[in-house]
């Protein structure tokens, strides 16, 4: 879901008249997007369900659920509702977030390759939230599950 977004970004970062802090910005963002994304595999990973022997004082204990289960509900409600409204702003109302008309260098509003590209790149990320919200969904009721089993 994030991946295509960093690889159309990363290009763009460094394109004419980019400024050094705008492109650390750009490159840091696709860091960030892509850790984050990487955390979602402990909702179906065992790692997530147990820590890795390596960490310290942790290592081989038990992941608490809510420990997981909040962060990742909170991160599902704040992505869907960034990409949804980044959406709804910039492609469907035509404006920047801040109610500015968008500029001329647009990527959505690029004709032929460029903007089928762009929108190729960053339709999936509407996708994130909704899915990281089925998967904290399931890891909860797996654990629910699990600790009911055993108590059983």
């Amino acid at each position: 879901m994030v991946l295509p977004s960093s690889v159309w970004r990363i290009p763009a970062a460094f394109g004419h008249g980019i400024t050094f802090g705008e492109r650390m910005y750009v490159v840091l963002l696709s860091v960030a997007s892509e850790l984050l994304a990487f955390a979602a595999i402990g909702l179906v990973a065992r790692w997530g369900e147990v820590f890795p022997r390596w960490v310290p004082y942790l290592g081989g204990r038990r992941v608490p659920t809510t420990a997981a289960v909040v962060p990742a509900a909170l991160g599902a409600a704040a992505v869907t509702f960034v990409f949804t409204a980044l959406t709804v702003v910039s492609e469907i109302r035509g404006t920047t977030i801040r109610g500015d008309e968008l500029p001329s260098g647009f990527p959505g509003l690029a004709g032929g390759w460029e903007g089928a590209w762009f929108h190729l790149c960053y339709t999936p990320l509407l996708l994130w939230g909704p899915l990281l919200a089925v998967l904290t969904v399931g890891y909860h009721r797996r654990r629910r599950a699990a600790r009911r089993a055993a108590g059983a």
